[in-house]
């Protein structure tokens, strides 16, 4: 156990990396983050890959529809609450993060996830853009970078290696979340 922790607070891999006061899986919400975190890998991390490497069109239509409907679902659920769990960010929120800043620029064309864009959703684009503009969180976001992985890294994808280059995103543009509160 890290010994800059008390014991009621989760240990991580990164404590060395972060600040070890924040506690983005509280004992109190544990039971309410775990399913979520599940739902989230299953259908929206792991969905948009489902797409994208499918080996039939029913397997894609399949991933399609399932990525789609959870999207739906965590667009509502924004639409009524501030953060995935409870009144505050929390892990669940922490995960979901990398897939939708990723989406527009990647998944939409390259993984074949182009029924809708994350800016089309009003709930989930207002709360992609209040993480992004969290203090620290803009800097981990080197949008060249990750569009050079996937669509030069993957040749069986995009056998040309061109990297394209928008669209353009401004994660920087105000947000409305405030509406449910000032708590981060």
């Amino acid at each position: 156990m890290n010994p800059r922790r008390s014991s009621a607070c989760w240990n991580s891999e990164f404590d060395d990396f972060g600040n070890t006061t924040v506690d983005l899986y509280p004992n109190a919400l544990r039971s309410a983050i775990d399913p979520i975190n599940t739902f989230i890998y299953e259908t929206i991390n792991d969905g948009v890959y489902r797409c994208g490497f499918a080996k039939s069109q029913q397997a894609y239509e399949v991933s399609f529809r399932r990525l789609f409907a959870a999207l739906d679902e965590i667009e509502q659920r924004l639409g009524h609450r501030r953060y995935l769990v409870g009144d505050r960010f929390t892990e669940a929120d922490l995960r979901l993060f990398p897939t939708l800043v990723r989406f527009d620029a990647v998944y939409y064309s390259h993984f074949k996830c182009n029924l809708r864009r994350i800016a089309d959703y009003h709930n989930l684009s207002n709360y992609l853009r209040e993480i992004y503009q969290l203090p620290g969180v803009a800097e981990t976001v080197d949008m060249p970078g990750i569009k050079l992985g996937y669509y030069g890294g993957m040749r069986n994808l995009n056998p040309s290696g061109i990297i394209p280059f928008g669209p353009e995103l401004d994660f920087a543009a105000l947000h409305d979340r405030g509406r449910f509160g000032d708590r981060a």
